[in-house]
């Protein structure tokens, strides 16, 4: 349809594109007919979202044979799993190797090694040994995005690692899902089984609108990682494991944002400041105290009002809280004191707020005054302000090695794209333009993400933290080429590039005929001794690779 405005037509909805296309009526009904599914009170949910809807559009029903791995630790999900027939494997101890998780092999190379770089690099870039793919481990049912990675040899698993069995009615997987954290466990399934898979916005609902589902899902939480996160805080160190408990069972916890942020950042960016979404309050300046916020995954912005605006102070992410001061005060002098900043969800975040009377029972008797670590709003250069609104409000915060150029200082020499593709055979890892501000550019390479959202999805587990360094690494030998990363980096940091035999020529598969691709991305230099080599061959010191939350102003930290 044409109209005066322009080309119309329906406004994108949620379930326009259901989790599983597969699911039919007689799965939704043989799904409502399981005890698991049955127990939930149907007639809570509106009208919108129905318990049938969300069966059909936000799950699906995955099978696996014996040895597929369903989720490996360590990487990043966005959904839980019900297991519906047969019974899977939580490995405890000790961790499979990173081989038979489809992991890069922790190396260095030596400096010779490094150094034969120079003259033993082809003119032809992106040269594999196409004979090693062969003998990759582990192996992959397909190649295709819903592939399985799965272990050789079961019965040996399972004498050499310690292992807990989950069976029909179990379900697993949901505080990644909910908290966007790494993945605790590996699992795999011992023998043929088949689990309904959650995606985290159905899993979402179910917690919302059923109460024995949301019990459940909180109980688990609070049982195996509340207490942990708690314990880790410099606040709550110290306090024995009766006093721990009960400071976890009492504290609230929720979700600020959009999950799935970087579905839309793109187009989001694109827009004026002004004509992108307000950002969720999670507390608001003027109003008291109810708890100190902790951040347990994401990130939030802390501004301050001015004028008919707000003026950005600082961000927080995982470990960070807000609060504390202005609770502290109150209960010191006796008398309430109200926030003096304004605590907002970038994009999301995930909070634990422990509640007052908690805090003045349990933490402040044993701590100092807490030190104010925001910057006086009055002592900052407005240009400052400026920056750091920019670095929040594009997400650069997510971070801890982005490249930062000053183009003040930069002559465009391009020595660091020309080391960059000497380390890599023939072909950069980085693109040296990106967005601007005043003299600062932040270049299109990977910033190895606080919240690497590329990994989420990855089939094969390909991409993944490196095993020893704080980096995220493609795997070359296990990666499919299937484009997930590339799609869900929010910044464009990722590419499919196509790749050739030892003697040049391109690489096809022998079915379809078209080139095959492999995902590339700066991987930090990880395996050469001197670090990153477009940083060291700056001759101008114009590059850097920054943890934005270390940039001068920015601070980071408790609020």
């Amino acid at each position: 349809m044409v109209t005066a405005a322009g080309a119309a037509m329906a406004r994108p909805q949620r379930w326009d594109v259901p989790f599983g296309p597969e699911m039919t009526d007689a799965d939704v009904a043989a799904l409502l007919g399981r005890p698991e599914i049955a127990a939930i009170a149907a007639d809570q949910f509106p009208a919108h979202l129905p318990l049938a809807g969300i069966l059909r559009n936000d799950t699906r029903i995955v099978r696996f044979a014996a040895g597929d791995l369903i989720v490996r630790e360590g990487d990043y999900g966005n959904s839980a799993f019900l297991v519906l027939e047969g019974d899977v494997r939580v490995v405890l101890a000790p961790e499979l190797p990173r081989a038979l998780l489809g992991r890069q092999p922790a190396r260095k190379r030596g400096f010779f090694e490094a150094l034969s770089q120079l003259w033993t690099n082809s003119r032809r870039a992106e040269l594999r040994d196409a004979a090693r793919y062969d003998r990759t481990r582990p192996r992959t049912h397909g190649a295709d995005a819903a592939a399985h990675v799965f272990l050789q040899d079961v019965p040996r698993v399972l004498d050499q690692h310690r292992t807990a069995k989950l069976g029909a009615g179990d379900i697993f997987g949901e505080l990644a899902a909910l908290g966007r954290v790494p993945r605790s466990a590996t699992i795999f399934a011992e023998g043929p089984a088949m689990l309904l898979e959650i995606r985290w916005q159905g899993l979402r609902e179910l917690r919302r609108y059923d109460a024995g589902w949301k019990r459940r899902i909180d109980e688990n939480y609070r049982k195996n990682a509340l207490k942990a996160h708690l314990q880790s805080s410099p606040l709550f160190a110290g306090l024995d494991e009766e006093t721990i408990q009960h400071v976890a069972d009492l504290t609230k916890f929720k979700v600020y944002g959009s999950f799935d942020w970087f579905a839309t950042f793109k187009q989001m960016r694109d827009k004026a400041p002004e004509e992108r979404e307000e950002e969720p309050i999670i507390a608001a300046e003027g109003t008291r105290p109810d708890g100190v916020y902790l951040v347990r995954a994401g990130f939030a912005r802390v501004s301050v009002r001015t004028g008919v605006g707000q003026r950005t102070l600082t961000y927080l992410r995982a470990g960070d809280h807000f609060g504390l001061e202005e609770l502290y005060d109150s209960w010191k002098g006796g008398e309430p004191s109200k926030l003096t900043t304004t605590l907002t969800a970038v994009g999301y975040v995930d909070i634990l707020r422990v509640p007052s009377h908690v805090m003045e029972k349990h933490v402040f008797p044993r701590i100092a005054p807490p030190r104010r670590r925001l910057t006086d709003s009055e002592a900052r250069p407005i240009a400052a302000d400026a920056f750091v609104d920019w670095l929040v409000g594009d997400r650069f915060v997510n971070g801890t090695q982005t490249m930062l150029i000053d183009l003040e200082r930069c002559v465009r020499c391009d020595d660091c794209v020309r080391a960059c593709a000497s380390t890599h055979g023939g072909n950069p890892r980085f693109i040296r333009h990106g967005p601007v501000f005043d003299h600062f550019m932040v270049a299109n390479a990977c910033m190895h993400c606080h919240d690497p959202v590329c990994m989420i999805g990855c089939p094969t587990g390909a991409i993944h933290r490196h095993a020893t360094e704080a980096v995220v690494v493609i795997n070359d030998d296990t990666c499919i080429g299937c484009g997930t990363c590339a799609n869900s980096c929010p910044y464009d940091n990722i590419r499919l590039v196509e790749i050739a035999n030892i003697d040049g020529m391109t690489l096809v598969d022998e079915k379809s005929g078209k080139a095959i691709l492999k995902a590339t991305k700066c991987d930090l230099c990880v395996e050469n001794p001197g670090g990153p080599a477009c940083q060291r061959a700056c001759p101008h010191d114009a590059l850097r690779r920054v943890d934005v939350r270390n940039l001068p102003g920015l601070g980071g930290g408790a609020s």
